[in-house]
């Protein structure tokens, strides 16, 4: 039997139950899923029929939009007092990730307890960290929030919630982007929730184009996760 599901470490520590991303959407690959237990990620072009999916228990969960920016497509946006650093107290990062990320799949999931999903973000922003692929977002020299990337792609955004509405995402985005530019990138990408509109639009005034979109769905065979 071929194995079509790829084990995914970083949620296992948190969900303390197996989790896979499957690689495949054949019969086969659905199959392995019923035959065993854990928590299980599958990503399809958009076009794809979904009823075979939910046939194996599989629910929908989320659509992924894809956007991409070439370095010579990018609009820098800097708004005044606003800057970035490679300097940061690592306790107020983690602190402002496990407050900032409300809307990811895993929140949304109704397998999966939202203190779960919050710890997910928040182990995810300290391997980051501990890579040293964490920016930190200043505005008037304090901590507005944090930039998250690995390699070409944005990952994450975190604003403290004293700093949100106040206009500043984009020029911290912008900043972010430029970093990576600098790092010898000709071209960054990004993944965002079709769900979020404000992203989208923000992404799109800098220069990305949309380059694909995936549905996501996920699928619990076996004991839900307890929360903390």
């Amino acid at each position: 039997m071929n194995n079509y599901l790829k084990p995914t470490p970083w949620d296992k520590r948190t969900f303390h139950i197996d989790t896979y991303e499957l690689t495949d959407s054949s019969e086969e690959a659905l199959e392995e899923t019923n035959i065993k237990e854990g928590h299980f990620t599958l990503k399809v072009d958009p076009l794809t029929n979904p009823k075979n999916i939910m046939k194996h228990g599989f629910y929908y969960m989320d659509s992924l939009i894809e956007p991409v920016c070439k370095k010579e497509n990018f609009h820098t946006i800097h708004k005044e007092k606003t800057s970035i650093s490679r300097n940061y107290d690592e306790a107020e990062i983690l602190q402002i990730a496990e407050e900032a990320f409300m809307h990811g799949r895993f929140h949304r999931d109704f397998n999966i307890p939202n203190s779960l999903a919050d710890m997910r973000y928040k182990r995810w922003v300290g391997d980051l960290i501990e890579e040293n692929k964490i920016f930190n977002l200043l505005y008037e020299g304090r901590t507005a929030g944090f930039y998250a990337y690995d390699a070409n792609k944005v990952l994450l955004l975190g604003i403290k919630k004293e700093f949100q509405g106040k206009g500043l995402t984009k020029s911290f985005t912008s900043r972010g982007c430029q970093e990576q530019f600098n790092l010898g990138y000709s071209k960054l990408r990004t993944s965002i929730s079709a769900a979020n509109v404000a992203s989208l639009n923000l992404f799109y005034s800098l220069g990305f184009k949309l380059k694909k979109t995936l549905d996501v769905y996920h699928k619990l065979n076996g004991p839900a996760p307890k929360g903390v």
